[in-house]
């Protein structure tokens, strides 16, 4: 190919206009910096001290949760401290002492106010596409758009403020809080207009941002996507070395054309081989399933020896046995055959069969392999990392073809920058076997995510090709990020922060058993030699032996680290997706423990759904937004010391409604507020005091009485007067008030369906019997729903004529009475049920369990609803947030 510009990554033209701008440039080489208060001739310098004092201090990090495995060597090389440590970082106090000095002189400077507050949550819905140059610049299996997470800051902080994310992943919370200070120009405008239409405020300006997670890779990945801009010639050096070791292997991608020409190599495909049910006889898949002219892939199709019909599923794999000499030994590996070449002729592409040629490049690099040195990981144990177990592919090296595994292994030993391992780790799952070849898809990287799943089509591309298109997608991205966060891998479930430090929280926390994050991670994380301690890795999950209890148990140790950070009166926004109900409530579950109030849900649509989302009819197709706040340490002192049960109660409610939205718009209508709703209301207040084992203050009935003497009622939200005068002003702009849609699953949903059916006038039962048939079919399994004539009598009022209406306050308090006393009774029936030996109870009435397990919290009588809760469905124990509340605490007590 020769040594002209076309090898490069840039051109000569492209790396001279670099240079000016470089740091490493001799002008600049030693301009002298700061770090920490300290002064340091160059980055090199600051590099290699902070590195010692690391050193130093990794034996007492290795005592905190979440220390990585890996040699110190590894630890330390990977490691740009005190940025970014791949294990805890130490340096976090010290870095947050600095920023809160900065903070004087930012409100010196105007830019900042001393009582600033955020009363409200940020209640509009966010809608974010993901294409964007920082967004498409390293894959991983979760990402929040940066925009998205910008609305967020910019509604909670100002500048200056210190934001954290322990579930940081990619640090795209860290790149939101940089981009603060400097903005895009299109996402500028666009924030600058929606924040205009909510009457926001703008204030922007730098904020500060720590992030941390379990995963070393993750944390590589948010290191250089949260230091300060990264210099064009470190990338340029990138670039020679590539273009030098491409020339290098060179012989690898080369493939005859015709008449003495030759091509580059793009991609080759491996097609998996099959044994015929039928007959016997060895099939290449790709000549038997797939229709060259169409790109159709067939599921049923003929035989190639005996014409009967067979299928993929039907047949066996073809095994073949090959002396691994990175093992040491004979192993059985899934037989695959390279079926088709695309390559390049100067920007011209063809395809080929190979040919003899191409075989023997084939033979010749596979025995290159046997003369290099690489220890291979066994993959970790789990139901993802060695899924390809039956394959053959039990050890990290059998992921990628030999070409592949040569060319990795050379460039990872001269990888000597995080730019570089970045670009490196960008590409190994794109290159290993887990690309699938698709048939008729011109984008050449089709990995599934979420998974290690290894298609019957591989496509086995060109190193060099990937690595020069991503170096050139990288050079955009860094060249738009200029930021100071600090990184670090550690636990969230200790930050090793000081306590009530932090401004405000954005966290994207594991959704239960949705993802195996370091099942994904450890082939990226073999080849930067340090993985993930997943001892207290947040995860449903059976290879780790962790149930969806140890999931909450987890998520709650975090959460209450978060809690114990986070300055008081401050928030967290909880970003969550999952389709299981027990995993939705333990997290609620977790958030209320850790002490947090819940004040909005809203959606978080990512415009694109990952391979889980898109194939699953239940997914959520739309994120969650979970926002909460820290109280105020004047109202746990109020609670806490407080003689009257009633007036504490109704500060809580107090500080809580003044942490609602007040007015919600969609669609040019006035939306119902769930939140401000009485029976949300309560059980906020319920869910608070039993978490911090104070009485319960009041039943439902007194509650409401107060709230309605204290408080203004609206479209059936509850109001300060000041809210209700302002949510009577906006309502004016959309008049149309639209209630939240109910899905009937158990009996308190079917309440509040009949109440919303009633709220106007009275009905008689033939008027809306038809639709509550209809509307009841979501009923969650294994839970009694009383017939609708009974729910009727229990919690409304009939009117001569047979008209049902909504009961008034005075009906209310003895409908409620004589429904609890029922609900009791029924409740006794499954205790007795219950106390019976290897009793199970196989169906309940719900809301009797709720009851029940109220009055047994009421009465200290833990040891009952731990046998109840223990005898009932799992799933109506896991899926109800009431009663996996008082099951939860139970259990603790006892």
């Amino acid at each position: 190919m020769g040594n002209d510009n076309n090898n490069l990554l840039f051109s000569q033209e492209e790396m001279e206009r670099m240079e000016p701008n470089s740091l490493f440039n001799p002008d600049n080489q030693h301009k002298p910096l700061i770090c920490l208060g300290m002064t340091f001739d160059s980055e090199d310098a600051r590099r290699e001290y902070f590195r010692e004092e690391l050193r130093k201090k990794l034996p007492e990090l290795k005592q905190i949760e979440g220390f990585p495995i890996g040699e110190d060597d590894d630890i330390i090389n990977l490691s740009d401290p005190p940025y970014y440590t791949a294990c805890p970082n130490p340096w976090l106090n010290d870095f947050i002492e600095q920023w809160e000095k900065e903070k004087v002189v930012l409100e010196k400077e105007g830019k900042r106010i001393t009582d600033f507050e955020v009363n409200k949550p940020y209640a509009s819905d966010v809608s974010e596409g993901k294409r964007n140059p920082i967004y498409d610049c390293h894959s991983y299996h979760t990402k929040v758009p940066h925009p998205a997470i910008m609305r967020y800051i910019m509604h909670y902080t100002q500048p200056g403020d210190t934001i954290l994310d322990g579930f940081c992943g990619t640090g795209m919370t860290g790149v939101a809080a940089s981009m603060c200070e400097h903005p895009e120009n299109n996402i500028k405008t666009i924030i600058e207009k929606e924040f205009k239409l909510l009457n926001e405020p703008i204030k922007w300006g730098k904020r500060n941002a720590i992030l941390s997670d379990l995963s070393p890779v993750a944390t590589l990945i948010s290191a250089n996507y949260n230091s300060p801009e990264t210099q064009d010639n470190v990338i340029k050096k990138i670039s020679e070395k590539i273009s030098s070791y491409e020339q290098k292997f060179k012989w690898m991608y080369t493939t005859n054309h015709q008449q003495g020409i030759v091509g580059t190599i793009n991609y080759t495909v491996w097609s998996d081989v099959f044994i015929c049910p039928n007959c016997g006889q060895e099939y290449v898949f790709y000549h038997v399933a797939v229709n060259s002219d169409t790109n159709e892939i067939y599921t049923d199709y003929p035989c190639p020896h005996c014409s009967s019909l067979i299928s993929k599923k039907k047949s066996q794999k073809s095994m073949e046995s090959y002396y691994d000499s990175l093992l040491n030994k004979v192993c059985q590996i899934q037989k695959k055959e390279p079926v088709l070449i695309n390559y390049s002729i100067g920007k011209s592409t063809y395809t080929k069969v190979p040919d003899d040629n191409d075989l023997n490049t084939i033979k010749q690099v596979l025995e290159s392999l046997n003369s290099i040195k690489l220890l291979s990981d066994r993959m970790i144990e789990g139901s993802e990392s060695r899924r390809n177990d039956k394959q053959g592919i039990t050890h990290v090296h059998q992921f990628y073809f030999p070409r592949t595994l040569i060319i990795f292994n050379e460039l990872f030993k001269i990888a000597d920058s995080k730019e570089f391992l970045f670009l490196l780790n960008s590409q190994l799952i794109n290159l290993s076997k887990l690309n699938r070849y698709r048939p008729g898809k011109s984008f050449p990287y089709n990995p599934l995510s979420g998974t290690l799943y290894i298609g019957s089509q591989v496509s086995e591309a060109n190193v060099f090709t990937a690595l020069k298109n991503k170096c050139k997608k990288m050079s955009v991205a860094f060249s738009l990020l200029n930021a100071n966060n600090i990184t670090g891998v550690v636990s969230a479930t200790n930050f090793n922060i000081k306590n009530n430090s932090i401004d405000y929280i954005f966290t994207d926390p594991p959704f239960g058993s949705n993802f195996f994050y370091s099942e994904l991670n450890f082939i990226q994380e073999y080849w930067i030699k340090v993985k993930t301690n997943n001892k207290e890795e947040a995860i449903e999950c059976s290879s780790q032996k962790k149930t969806v209890f140890d999931y909450q148990s987890i998520m709650t140790n975090c959460l209450r680290e978060y809690y114990r950070v986070l300055k008081p009166n401050k928030w967290i926004t909880i970003e969550f997706s999952n389709t299981s109900a027990a995993v939705w409530n333990s997290i609620q579950q977790a958030i209320k423990n850790a002490g947090f109030i819940i004040a909005s849900v809203a959606a978080l649509d990512k415009q694109q759904g990952s391979f889980k989302a898109i194939m699953t009819t239940t997914a959520v197709k739309q994120d969650l937004v979970i926002t909460c706040y820290k109280p105020s340490d004047e109202l746990l002192m109020t609670i806490d010391k407080s003689t009257n049960l009633g007036n504490s109660a109704m500060d809580f409610v107090e500080q809580l409604l003044i942490h609602l939205p007040v007015h919600i718009e969609k669609n040019k209508s006035t939306a119902a507020i769930i939140e401000r709703s009485p029976k949300i209301l309560y059980d906020r207040l319920i869910s608070y005091y039993i978490q911090h084992d104070y009485p319960i203050p009041m039943d439902a009935h007194e509650f409401q009485k107060e709230l309605r003497d204290r408080y203004i009622e609206r479209d059936g939200m509850f109001f300060t007067v000041t809210q209700a005068v302002e949510y009577e002003e906006k309502k004016k702009t959309a008049p149309e008030f639209v209630s939240l849609g109910i899905i009937i699953s158990d009996e308190a949903s079917g309440i509040q369906w009949l109440k919303n059916q009633l709220r106007n006038k009275p009905m008689a039962y033939n008027e809306f019997s038809n639709e509550w048939m209809q509307a009841t079919n979501g009923l969650r399994k294994n839970d009694i729903l009383p017939e609708l004539k009974q729910i009727l009598e229990e919690n409304f009022i009939e009117m001569e004529g047979g008209k049902w209406r909504l009961p008034n306050i005075q009906d209310d308090v003895d409908k409620e009475a004589l429904r609890t006393k029922s609900l009791l009774r029924e409740f006794k029936k499954y205790v007795e049920a219950a106390s019976k030996p290897k009793a199970k109870i196989k169906e309940a009435r719900v809301e009797a369990l709720r009851a029940g397990f109220k009055q047994c919290y009421i009465d200290k009588d833990f040891e009952t609803i731990v046998l109840v809760g223990n005898k009932i469905p799992q799933n109506l124990r896991d899926e109800d947030e009431i009663l996996l509340q008082f099951y939860d605490i139970a259990v603790n007590k006892i």
